[in-house]
Parts: structure tokens; C-alpha cells; sequence
């Protein structure tokens, strides 16, 4: 169980560099509009999500539980994030499937006048969400020494 969870999550973290390239490519650096991925999100997310790794991947080195379920807590508020992601992205998906000009800036500047998460391919957030609930579910597994 250990290590298919160290799987999945290197799996999940690659969709989500995948996301985050995307992201900065298309301008997100410089959205601070209300009703986008602004960077503190994004960056939290990714620097929570990375940190839980590298301690999943002490904990497999040390067996030690407490690591276990330190990853999990962290997994935990980094599934929050991304659940609040998914929530900004899915409207502005919306409109762009919907043939709707996506949110335009409204006079802010240097600010893309696209969100830049409109640029995110669908099949990889998809992918990344799935792969994410897998992950908590196969640490908690773990932390449980269940299959073990």
C-alpha cells in the first residue's frame, strides 16, 4: 500500500506540474482578479503537496507512523486547496464550453484579459483530482497498516 500511494501521488504531482506550467505560461502570475486562481492558492497548494512527498518519502525510509499520518493531515489541507481551485476553474470552463468569452479583466492593469486556468486541458485536471483521492485514500491505508 506504501508504495502505490508513493506511486499515485508522484503520478498525481506530475498532472499537477503539468497544471501549474500551464498556469504560469498563460499569465497566472499576474491575475489578481476575484474568480481566478490567484498565486498564494496555487503556490500553497504545490509547496504543501510537495512537502507531504518528500515526508511520505521519509516515512518510508524510517517507518515511522507519526510520519504517516503527518503526510495524511497535510494531504488533507492540500486537498482543500484543490478543492477550491476546482471551484474557481469550473465556471470559467463553463464558459469557455458554453462558446462564452471567458472572465476579462476589467481595466486591472497588466492582468491577462483571459484566466489563465481557461488554458488548463481538461483530461489532466481529471486525471489530477482522481489520482489526488487516490492518493489520500491509499496514505490513509497505510497510516492504518492496512495491506500492509
Amino acid at each position: 500500500m506504501q508504495w502505490a500511494a508513493l506511486i499515485a501521488w508522484i503520478v498525481t504531482a506530475g498532472g499537477g506540474f503539468v497544471l501549474l506550467v500551464t498556469w504560469l505560461v498563460r499569465g497566472g502570475l499576474r491575475q489578481r482578479e476575484r474568480g481566478r486562481i490567484r498565486p498564494p492558492l496555487i503556490f500553497s497548494h504545490f509547496l504543501l503537496a510537495a512537502a507531504g512527498l518528500v515526508l511520505w518519502i521519509v516515512y518510508l525510509a524510517d517507518d515511522k507512523s507519526a510520519l504517516a499520518w503527518i503526510a495524511l493531515g497535510i494531504l488533507g489541507a492540500v486537498a482543500l486547496l484543490g478543492f477550491t481551485m476546482f471551484a474557481l476553474w469550473m465556471p470559467q470552463y463553463q464558459r469557455r464550453r458554453g462558446g462564452m468569452r471567458p472572465v476579462v479583466a476589467g481595466g486591472a492593469g497588466d492582468e491577462p484579459a483571459v484566466a489563465a486556468e481557461t488554458h488548463f486541458p481538461v483530461p489532466i485536471v481529471v486525471l489530477h483530482g482522481l489520482l489526488g483521492a487516490t492518493t489520500i485514500v491509499l496514505v490513509l491505508l497505510s497510516a492504518l497498516e492496512i495491506g500492509t
